[in-house]
């Protein structure tokens, strides 16, 4: 079955924008191609783009042609689909039913966390989710007088919160 444009939506996020889905997207269906010209790894590393996607040790598809609806998909932590590597093409595929209004995200994988997202800090849902919480409870420790969590601060830094210190008794 073959989507239409009308099963998507772009919207803003708060890390720019985000494909979403308009409607019901069942668990294990395929979503949409990751679309753009065939460029030999050599030229992704040479020039500086953002919607590089590696096919295989040789290639990679340049997604950044607006044409390519799926560029707008985000990583996430907890994603709900997931990238499939077909030959030289690249399908987006779902892991779990995804609902009307739900942003489509897929784990960007290891190297590309490692060296572009963990810098800056992941903003994604869940990464959002655990920074609020460890404020929360960076805060209620703050209330009571103890001292923050050294584990705590540094795994916040790692996600990209800001880590204040609690005031000193």
């Amino acid at each position: 079955m073959q989507r239409s444009k009308t099963d998507f939506a772009v919207r803003r996020t708060r890390t720019g924008l985000g494909l979403f889905a308009t409607r019901i997207i069942p668990r294990g269906k395929r979503i949409i191609e990751y679309t753009g010209p065939q460029i030999s790894n050599e030229e992704a590393e040479s020039r500086r783009g953002r919607y590089f996607f590696g096919v295989n040790k040789k290639w990679s598809i340049d997604g950044s042609p607006r044409t390519n609806t799926a560029r707008y998909i985000n990583h996430s932590c907890k994603p709900n689909a997931e990238p499939i590597i077909s030959g030289s093409r690249i399908w987006i595929w779902s892991r779990k039913n995804i609902k009307p209004g739900d942003e489509i995200t897929y784990d960007y994988g290891k190297e590309y966390f490692e060296g572009v997202i963990k810098p800056k800090g992941c903003r994604c849902e869940k990464c959002a989710a655990e920074r609020k919480e460890l404020r929360a409870k960076r805060l209620r420790r703050a209330v009571r007088g103890e001292k923050p969590s050294s584990l705590s601060d540094s795994n916040l830094r790692a996600r990209g919160g800001a880590v204040a210190s609690a005031p000193e008794s």
